[in-house]
């Protein structure tokens, strides 16, 4: 559902000396309740607010060719909005992954605004660690919800920040590059705090954490897993996007914002290990 008019608006990113104009526009938009992929695992850090049954979003524009944006996830995160988290020990095989595209013009216009997925390991301030393990080539994404699949699934062990016994928690980056020769759109959408607040939808918890903001400030965050790496990853640590319609200078009032992308695992392995050992680990949280 889309609301009339556009917001142009200066994004100031949150690394001092980075600032980018962009057109960022409000939507409303459900979730793929119903129609979900299989998959034993999913993360993502989006907030999803029901109000009282769709969630609103950010639509980022105005990219330019070369443009790098991304998210960082790690398995086992217990901050993470998708319920039961991830077990770091067991989930070390990605199936796919979902972006949302509020524009969809890609399948329209071929060429113009092509993306280039890829797949890294992470440090903790989502910089890539090493070469792309993956890589989906050419990609042109349509509207709403989209699936990326990897085709054979991808093991991540590689990218374990745990390499012990038992072996744990990989850590991931995605990331699209802008790479038409045109490159405005897609529209990513990103969780939209403001509007939730401002409308009074109802706070729910996920992940059994309630939903706080503003992030990183009031919330389960050390830092943000969303970020704008500029062209070539100019940017790492990544540039932080503020909520468009938070005007301070340190997001203080709505705080940072994060993509609508989430990923899938498989949790068949690699590695036999004690049936308590999640459990251990999600008590010390308690």
């Amino acid at each position: 559902m889309r609301l009339t008019g556009t917001i142009f608006l200066a994004l100031v990113l949150a690394v001092a000396g980075g600032a980018a104009a962009y057109e960022v526009e409000e939507f409303l938009m459900r979730d793929d309740f119903g129609t979900e992929p299989l998959s034993d695992c999913q993360l993502n850090y989006y907030y999803y607010t029901p109000c009282p049954t769709y969630s609103w979003f950010w639509a980022f524009t105005g990219w330019v060719p070369g443009d790098v944006v991304g998210c960082m996830f790690t398995v086992g995160d217990l901050s993470m909005s998708t319920g039961q988290a991830c077990d770091p020990v067991q989930c070390h095989t990605l199936e796919r992954i979902r972006v949302l595209d509020f524009a969809g013009y890609g399948t329209c216009h071929p060429g113009l605004f092509t993306v280039d997925f890829k797949v890294h390991c992470s440090d903790e301030y989502g910089c890539p660690v090493g070469p792309a393990l993956w890589e989906s080539g050419p990609y042109e994404t349509g509207f709403a919800w989209n699936y990326v699949v990897m085709d054979p699934p991808l093991s991540i062990c590689d990218c374990l920040v745990s390499p012990g016994v038992p072996m744990s928690t990989p850590r991931i980056l995605v990331t699209a590059t802008h790479i038409g020769y045109y490159g405005f759109y897609p529209a990513w959408g990103f969780d939209n705090i403001w509007r939730a607040y401002a409308e009074n939808c109802e706070s729910h918890e996920l992940s059994c954490l309630p939903v706080l903001y503003p992030r990183p400030y009031n919330s389960y965050y050390p830092t943000i897993h969303t970020g704008y790496y500029g062209p070539n990853y100019q940017y790492c640590p990544p540039l932080w996007f503020q909520d468009a319609q938070d005007t301070t200078p340190d997001a203080s009032l709505y705080g940072y914002i994060e993509l609508a992308w989430r990923i899938y695992l498989d949790c068949s392995g690699p590695t036999g290990v004690e049936p308590t050992t999640w459990g251990h680990i999600k008590g010390m949280y308690r």
